[in-house]
């Protein structure tokens, strides 16, 4: 017979699709007046590692495919090329997330910023060997530092405005 998704799951999985609408909604207004500044960070990837390391029950592959390819589409992205590494990313997260747990704080810091390194790193290399047009390097380096200066404020508006905690270890066990 097949098991309905928990409330938890279902839940979760409603807010955390919320949360990258308005971030998407927000990264698609025009803002600057034809202006090009800084790129800023990718708050939907630091959400989505944020997530997977605090709720990894509460956000499935699919739904994590869904966000990021809804915004491959609408900012003009090789199609499903990011949406790949960041599905890859994401479960290479999950598969750790049990080991990391336990970390303080700097140390998930630190493997977060490698693993966006890794992502971004990866995206570039294919790009370049598909002959993909390719941004500036100096904007990908600045959107990476971006993001990884972000990721401690993503974790603490996901705690504090979204209620995501970690799983505790009878619940994640």
């Amino acid at each position: 017979m097949i098991q309905l998704p928990s409330r938890s799951f279902v839940t979760g999985t409603a807010v955390f699709l919320l949360s990258a609408a308005v971030l998407l909604f927000i990264r698609l207004l025009p803002l600057k007046g034809g202006i090009m500044g800084w790129p800023g960070p990718d708050m939907t990837l630091a959400l989505i590692l944020a997530w997977v390391l605090r709720r990894p029950d509460q956000l499935s592959a699919p739904v994590i495919v869904i966000a990021v390819l809804i915004e491959d589409i609408l900012l003009m992205r090789p199609l499903g090329l990011w949406t790949a590494f960041v599905l890859m990313g994401s479960e290479a997260a999950r598969l750790r997330e049990h080991r990391w747990r336990d970390q303080p704080f700097m140390v998930e810091w630190v493997r977060v910023t490698t693993l966006i390194g890794l992502m971004m790193l990866g995206n570039r290399l294919v790009q370049i060997l598909f002959v993909l047009p390719v941004p500036a390097l100096g904007q990908v380096i600045l959107q990476f530092l971006a993001t990884v200066l972000a990721y401690p404020l993503v974790i603490f508006a996901a705690r504090w405005l979204l209620g995501l905690r970690r799983v505790g270890r009878p619940e994640g066990a």
